[in-house]
């Protein structure tokens, strides 16, 4: 029932959609339907059957010494189509009103592919200087303003950011600067732990992920801009709430992350740069997360945690032209490893036999992965032809005490995309 009349909104809105622009209440429908083919020259780590990219996977060799991974897949897709819903209302405590509702249909886990999926919900009231949203958003290492503009849909992922989170963000404009303080919880891009990928650990927290950014924007001559920004990010899990011979618990483990961001605009051309370093980025798509660093009582099983951390960095430009635009993408990020010793890569006989259960990382046998991504787009109308190479390699190999990958050993894939869009 939910999914007719899901169905039946998408069908009627468009025609009942109105825009008053004067402070009454208004619909505007958007969106675009985005088809793929995409072709990998090895098996990738990837989400929704393979559209969602990361990594190639490790060599995985058979009986007769033969790499099980080292074949090549095709695949189409049109599941990145979008629908947007923007919606405008009088003004509230002096403040400007807005509203969005956006989604596609990824589908929120892998056998849901192709249904439909909510990205962004959320209330904006905006008064002169200060603006207030409350609802799902981009995470606030996502710089909106400052990605990369990627025909893939992982954006970057694993060298930028990538998440949606239920928030509420306050903007405070001072001229040329400007503060962004938010505090999130998890839905869809979670944290992962004992018990596997769960929003959870942060919910069982009580405090909320919390995140500071400052800005500065110059747009000193007409089609020239300067956007520069820091900011700092903490966030605070639980993993468990009991232990295997049945004590309450409540331990946690924190991480602070902090990133640099830089884009410069002109007519012809657009430069960006990003740097990421932190502790424990696992919820955001990124290499990294925690690791049970000792147990404290082996009769009740108290465990300490230690976050592993990660560095990353990424650079794009590409061209401005409204028919033509040629770009080029680039990442790294090396996994850095955590300040204590991980109980399961540093085991001494003490009853440990097994390191299930005792890491939460993503790639935590990777050194390092590193892209370079050049891209074609020609736009005309509202039709959008757009083609991309991607080249990335993985280094896998050992983990020492530390969770530091030694003896890596490089696995590359190339991928080719090409994607047909239509706006509205």
């Amino acid at each position: 029932m939910i999914k007719r009349i899901l169905v039946f909104l998408m069908v009627i809105i468009p025609f009942l959609s109105f825009s008053q622009g004067d402070g009454s209440f208004g619909i505007k429908w958007a969106g675009f339907v985005k088809s793929e083919l995409i072709y990998d020259t090895r098996q990738p780590v990837s989400a929704r059957q393979g559209q969602f990219y990361l990594y190639p996977k490790n060599i995985l060799p058979d009986a007769d010494g033969n790499d099980i991974n080292a074949k090549s897949t095709l695949q189409m897709f049109s599941i990145q189509s979008r629908l947007k819903l923007m919606i405008t209302a009088p003004d509230v405590l002096g403040a400007k009103t807005s509203g969005l509702i956006e989604g596609a249909f990824f589908g929120n886990i892998e056998p849901n592919i192709n249904s439909f999926r909510l990205r962004h919900a959320f209330v904006k009231l905006s008064w002169p200087n200060t603006e207030l949203l409350v609802g799902q958003y981009w995470h606030p290492m996502f710089i909106t303003k400052c990605f990369p503009g990627t025909v893939s849909f992982n954006t970057g992922a694993p060298f930028q950011p990538f998440s949606r989170n239920p928030q509420i963000r306050i903007s405070q404009d001072l001229g040329k600067f400007k503060i962004i303080f938010a505090v999130m919880s998890q839905i869809d891009f979670v944290s992962s732990g004992p018990d596997g990928p769960s929003a959870k650990y942060l919910r069982n927290t009580v405090l909320p992920e919390s995140n500071l950014r400052f800005e500065y924007l110059s747009q000193f001559k007409e089609g020239h801009e300067f956007y520069m920004g820091v900011g700092g990010n903490y966030l605070s899990l639980t993993p468990r709430l009991q232990t295997e011979t049945n004590y309450k618990t409540d331990q946690t483990i924190g991480g602070f992350s902090g990133m640099a961001y830089l884009k410069v605009k002109t007519p012809k051309a657009s430069f960006k740069f990003e740097g990421v370093y932190g502790q424990n980025l696992y919820n955001l798509l990124m290499l990294g997360g925690y690791a049970v660093h000792g147990i404290t009582d082996w009769e009740k099983y108290f465990r300490e945690y230690t976050p592993v951390k990660t560095l990353s960095l990424w650079t794009n430009i590409h061209s401005n032209g409204k028919l033509w635009q040629v770009g080029l993408f680039a990442g790294y990020t090396k996994n850095l490893g955590s300040e204590e010793t991980i109980r399961a890569f540093n085991m001494l006989g003490d009853n440990i036999t097994s390191v299930d259960n005792l890491v939460y990382l993503r790639g935590s046998d990777i050194e390092y992965v590193y892209r370079v991504s050049p891209r074609l787009i020609y736009n005309t109308g509202r039709v959008r032809f757009a083609g991309e190479i991607e080249y990335t390699v993985a280094a896998y190999g050992q983990p020492d005490a530390y969770g530091v990958v030694q003896n890596s050993e490089q696995v590359g894939n190339l991928r080719f995309l090409l994607a047909t869009y239509i706006f509205f």
